[in-house]
């Protein structure tokens, strides 16, 4: 594999339109942490960072002694990087892409598919479907971190068809009046509440059109008269409309729990969990695929039909939401993420500012560190040459290998690695 197993990547950074700007964004304050020459525009959105070996931001090698140039091309030529079980498991390829989001408007309320519907939908709509991989994927807060997840309680989506009416008018009487009767019957709700959600997605453009418009118009009133809206969730409400006008996702916040997460706080968006990034920072994890079967918040393709057909309907409240971390039985200064897919998991690295010497430890997973806060010069075994990691720091581990800090910032460090738990 030649000696260099461990090295430092340069990231690409998407530039989506709904992404924090400039400095505002914690994209953009890891890349100018980790080179001092970047040139932070105050004008641009900085909207994720993507670590790893997608073909739309495969990893640069910052490492002038290694012939390849990118983190993809150096895998596909020592494949044994990725540890034997990874190796075998998933055809000698990086299983999961890491990356930093930095949202400042709200992604599209979106599910994604799991692995037999995948491929099916990659073989009737290759243009909306580009893989016929499933798409699980972690959010670990960075800073405080707001999204949409999952169907919320029964009570709650029966109180707000009973108080807003225009969410009523949209999922109409007989399946609003079935999902009271439904109540305690878990078979039973799931089946309503896909009959719920199904007519309000179905509902005719004219219907949407007025109720919204009339929700909107009486929220905003009350709003300025001073009266309390959070019974129908009304600054939310108006904040989506103002970034996604007359859009059929502003009514979802009716049926999905608004989440907001601590950092170091998880959830973890399974096959089927329709959900949406509102604001915040965050880590995400997921496996390889682009397949997203969008609901609304969207000036994109919406396949309404998949959707409502693929989606978990069993409601729960947003604490079920929260993915719990444990602490590494052999690292008290680790915490692990670790769904319950093959494809990925992540640890925190916590070494507090009394730690000056940490190592990080092996696993047979190639692996991908990022540095969040502090400073530190690293070492491995099998390299003489050391280096320094700092605030945005990236790097590569290959399978096995373990990297010896010297901390050198006085307030400890925090990093993020994923890597791949089989």
């Amino acid at each position: 594999m030649g000696d260099i197993r461990v090295f430092p990547l340069s990231c690409a950074v998407q530039k989506y339109a709904w992404g924090k700007v400039g400095l505002d964004s914690e994209v953009a304050k890891l890349v100018a942490g980790d080179d001092p020459q970047a040139i932070i525009e105050q004008d641009q959105h900085y909207a994720e960072l993507w670590m790893g070996t997608h073909p739309k931001g495969d990893a640069v090698i910052k490492d002038n002694r290694i012939p390849q140039r990118t983190l993809g091309q150096w895998i596909a030529e020592h494949p044994v990087c990725l540890g034997s079980k990874v190796k075998a498991t998933f055809h000698g390829q990086l299983p999961f892409l890491f990356k930093v989001l930095s949202v400042n408007t709200a992604l599209s309320i979106q599910a994604h598919p799991n692995k037999e519907l995948a491929v099916q939908l990659h073989a009737q709509f290759p243009e909306h479907y580009p893989d016929n991989n499933h798409k699980p994927e972690m959010a670990i807060a960075l800073t405080r971190f707001e999204g949409l997840c999952g169907f919320r309680p029964v009570e709650e989506i029966i109180t707000f068809l009973n108080t807003v009416p225009e969410f009523h008018a949209l999922v109409g009487n007989e399946a609003s009046d079935e999902l009271q009767g439904a109540a305690g019957d878990l078979r039973r709700v799931a089946q309503v509440l896909k009959m719920c959600f199904t007519r309000m997605m179905n509902c005719e453009k004219k219907v949407l059109v007025d109720q919204h418009n009339m929700l909107v118009k009486r929220v905003t009133e009350d709003e300025e008269a001073g009266r309390d809206t959070s019974g129908c969730q009304g600054k939310l409400l108006l904040r989506l409309n103002s970034q996604y006008p007359g859009d059929i996702g502003c009514f979802s916040i009716y049926f999905l729990n608004h989440m907001i997460l601590q950092p170091g706080q998880a959830m973890f968006l399974g096959a089927s969990e329709p959900h949406a990034y509102l604001s915040g920072d965050c880590i995400e994890c997921m496996a390889c695929s682009d397949n997203t079967v969008r609901a609304g918040l969207t000036p994109k393709y919406i396949d309404v039909n998949t959707l409502c057909e693929m989606l978990n309907y069993t409601p729960s409240p947003p604490s079920a939401k929260i993915f719990p971390c444990t602490q590494d039985s052999s690292d008290p200064h680790t915490f692990i993420y670790d769904p319950p897919v093959p494809d990925f998991a992540v640890m925190r690295i916590e070494v507090p500012a009394n730690v000056k010497e940490h190592t990080i430890q092996p696993v047979d997973s190639a692996g991908i560190l990022l540095v969040i806060s502090g400073e530190a010069t690293a070492s491995t075994p099998s390299c003489p040459s050391d280096w320094t990691l700092r605030r945005g720091s990236v790097i590569f581990i290959s399978a096995n290998e373990s990297v010896r800090l010297h901390v050198t910032s006085t307030c400890g460090m925090t990093m993020y690695r994923a890597c791949c738990l089989l």
